[in-house]
C-alpha cells in the first residue's frame, strides 16, 4: 500500500503536464495599470435638474475630450516601419618573394651555391550582407487615462482581448499623449504617442504549437555545438 508521501508525490507528477497545458495571459511591457477608475467625489447630495446632473458634470463650453484620470480616448494604430541595410567588404593581398645564391667566394657554405628560394602568397576575402524589415500594424483601441502629468500630458494605457475558438489575441497600447494632439473626436494617432509601447500577442493552442519545447530549449542553450 502506498504511503501518504508517495501518493502526494504521484499527484504532483500528474499535475505538472496539466499545468503546462494551461493557457496563461502573455506578459506585457506596457505601462501599468492598464485601466483605472475615476476617484469617487463625496459631497452633499444635489438635486438633478433638466440639464444639470449631479453624477456627471462638465462645463457648458468644455469639449468632450478626455482630460482626467479615468477618462477614455481612442488611439488609431497606424504603425508602418521599414528598414534596409546592405554591406559589402572585399580585401585582396598578394606577395611574391625570390631568393637565390649565384656566387660564393672566400666564404664557407659553398654548398649553397646555385640554391634558390621562391615564395608566393595570396590572400583574398569577400563579404556581403543584407538585411531588411517591413512591419505594418493598423487598428483602433480605446485606452484609459491612468495619470495626468504635472505639465498636463496624459499617460494612457489599455488592452483589447479578442477570443477566437481556442485562442485569444491581446492588443495593448500605452504612452504619453499631449492633449493638443487630441482631435475633436477624442482620438489620437499612435505616431503621436511619446514613449509608445504597442503589442500584439496571442495565447492558445496555435501559439503553443509555435513555441519550442522546454527540453529542446535546454539542449539548445547547453550544447556547445
Amino acid at each position: 500500500m502506498l504511503s501518504g508521501k508517495k501518493i502526494s508525490f504521484a499527484v504532483v507528477l500528474l499535475a505538472l503536464p496539466l499545468a503546462a497545458c494551461v493557457t496563461t495571459t502573455p506578459s506585457t511591457s506596457v505601462h501599468q495599470p492598464m485601466s483605472v477608475r475615476p476617484v469617487a467625489v463625496t459631497g452633499p447630495v444635489q438635486a438633478n435638474g433638466a440639464i444639470f446632473q449631479a453624477s456627471f458634470s462638465r462645463p457648458l463650453f468644455e469639449d468632450r475630450r478626455g482630460r482626467n484620470v479615468g477618462d477614455t480616448l481612442t488611439v488609431n494604430i497606424v504603425e508602418n516601419t521599414s528598414a534596409d541595410k546592405k554591406s559589402n567588404t572585399s580585401t585582396n593581398r598578394s606577395s611574391d618573394n625570390n631568393f637565390s645564391v649565384s656566387n660564393v667566394s672566400g666564404l664557407p657554405g659553398k654548398s649553397f651555391l646555385g640554391a634558390g628560394l621562391a615564395a608566393t602568397s595570396d590572400m583574398k576575402f569577400s563579404g556581403d550582407g543584407e538585411t531588411g524589415s517591413n512591419n505594418v500594424f493598423t487598428g483602433t483601441i480605446t485606452v484609459t487615462i491612468i495619470e495626468v502629468l504635472p505639465n498636463g500630458n496624459l499617460l494612457v494605457s489599455g488592452e483589447k482581448q479578442v477570443g477566437i475558438n481556442h485562442g485569444s489575441e491581446f492588443i495593448r497600447v500605452s504612452g504619453v499623449v499631449n492633449p493638443v494632439y487630441l482631435s475633436a473626436t477624442n482620438s489620437v494617432n499612435s505616431v503621436q504617442l511619446a514613449d509608445a509601447r504597442i503589442e500584439y500577442r496571442g495565447s492558445g493552442q496555435i501559439e503553443n504549437a509555435q513555441q519550442m519545447g522546454w527540453l529542446s530549449r535546454f539542449f539548445l542553450n547547453t550544447l556547445p555545438f
